[in-house]
């Protein structure tokens, strides 16, 4: 490997675009003056007292002064091809790679981060992990981010209730570059404060609305209606909706409804409570499917005993037939759901028609095989990660929203109704 070819006075000749005069230190982007003694190493990682970079299989850590000297150039240029600047020659670039290839050198992350007031990390507060639709969205997420150079702290709102509730301080100290919120909030104090000093998006959730804070998610109120919409158009008539909470939970029943009653299906349709989970899938699809409910006989403690909701005050008392399709809220009530079918007695499709929302693999599972409404979960969290990086360009930018369009995924869990 070439090295530079220096008089003993410091000066180099005009090879490489130099100007006669130069020092080494003042090559390629370096400032004049540095020489390779001076202290930039230290900013990547190398720690005071190490000398030259070691061979492969040696017992210390290569170090950047090593690298420099294998590679013929001063540390502050190994600085610079570390930092990807532009003001480096390629054949100088390309030695300083070579150099660090054969030597094995890793830059210290940390040291980097403080010479360039940089962490490259994101942190990301999730609402729930347990919900396999949040995690398909920090793999979009992370797909991008990582592609970039980031890497992704996480918070579980629901295992860390503490740093959940006051994350806006737990992200600071931790000194991150910007924060991404997965799903609902736990607490929204704080967050209009953080956004004034940390680029912020939100993704999978339509609100708060601040400025400077981005929202990504996906257009639930029409996916309800795509999966309302194709249960009407197999010919069912009595159809029920487990409901979600908050903001999501608003928009999907509210999309439910609207398909209903533009089909003038209101006297049959029920809204039904549910929570999100499996166990709240299960208990509301109990209340709604039981045989007592046509019967009246209705034992002490018994799920269904508990009222249950017109979809419409006007339509008059609930009817007691039990309905003949589902819409559950997301894929994990859906799955609830057809589990109390089955101990019902009642087989999916041909007795009750199901479907599912997010999309989730649980919808794939073979023997679930359910009818879903795909929120693209991946291209949410992969937007949210382009909200992200652009901010940090520009962090004075006006807020923005993107909705993204859902689908539904047809499988084996609807069918028309036995009488249609």
């Amino acid at each position: 490997m070439e090295r530079s070819n220096q008089r003993a006075d410091g000066r180099s000749g005009e090879r490489d675009g130099e100007r006669p005069g130069e020092r080494d230190g003042g090559r390629d982007g370096e400032r004049p003056g540095e020489r390779d003694g001076g202290r930039d190493g230290a900013e990547l990682g190398e720690r005071p007292g190490e000398l030259s970079g070691l061979r492969p299989g040696a017992d210390r850590h290569p170090t950047i002064r090593g690298v420099a000297e294998r590679a013929g150039v001063s540390k502050s240029l190994v600085s610079l091809v570390l930092q990807g600047s532009p003001r480096v020659s390629e054949a100088r670039r390309q030695a300083v790679l070579a150099a660090i290839e054969e030597l094995g050198y890793r830059p210290n992350a940390a040291a980097r981060s403080l010479a360039a007031r940089r962490t490259h990390t994101v942190g990301v507060l999730l609402h729930d992990m347990r919900n396999p639709w949040f995690v398909e969205v920090l793999d979009g997420l992370n797909s991008l981010l990582q592609a970039h150079g980031l890497r992704m702290l996480m918070i579980d709102a629901r295992l860390d209730r503490r740093a959940g509730q006051d994350f806006a301080r737990t992200f600071q100290e931790l000194r991150v570059d910007g924060i991404v919120i997965v799903g609902t909030l736990p607490d929204t104090e704080g967050l209009a404060e953080v956004a004034e000093r940390l680029p912020t998006v939100i993704a999978g959730n339509h609100e708060p609305r601040l400025p400077r804070v981005d929202l990504v998610a996906n257009d639930d109120e029409r996916g309800a209606r795509l999966a309302t919409e194709h249960l009407i158009g197999l010919g069912h008539r009595r159809i029920a909706h487990i409901a979600g909470q908050g903001q999501v939970g608003e928009l999907r029943r509210r999309g439910f409804e609207a398909a209903i009653r533009s089909h003038g299906l209101s006297a049959g349709a029920v809204v039904e409570s549910g929570d999100g989970t499996e166990e709240g899938g299960y208990r509301a699809a109990v209340r709604l499917l039981h045989p007592s409910r046509t019967t009246g006989r209705l034992g002490p403690g018994d799920p269904a005993a508990e009222p249950l909701t017109a979809m419409d005050p006007a339509a008059g008392r609930v009817t007691a037939e039990r309905p003949t399709a589902v819409f559950a809220f997301n894929d994990i009530s859906g799955v609830g759901a057809l589990s109390a079918a089955q101990e019902l007695g009642l087989d999916v499709p041909a007795d009750l028609s199901l479907v599912g929302y997010d999309n989730t693999y649980l919808a794939r599972i073979r023997h679930l095989w359910l009818n879903s409404v795909n929120n693209a979960s991946h291209e949410v969290g992969r937007r949210a990660a382009r909200c992200l990086l652009d901010r940090m360009e520009r962090p004075d930018a006006p807020a923005g929203q993107q909705l993204v369009p859902p689908e539904l995924e047809i499988r084996g869990s609807t069918a028309p109704p036995r009488t249609a």
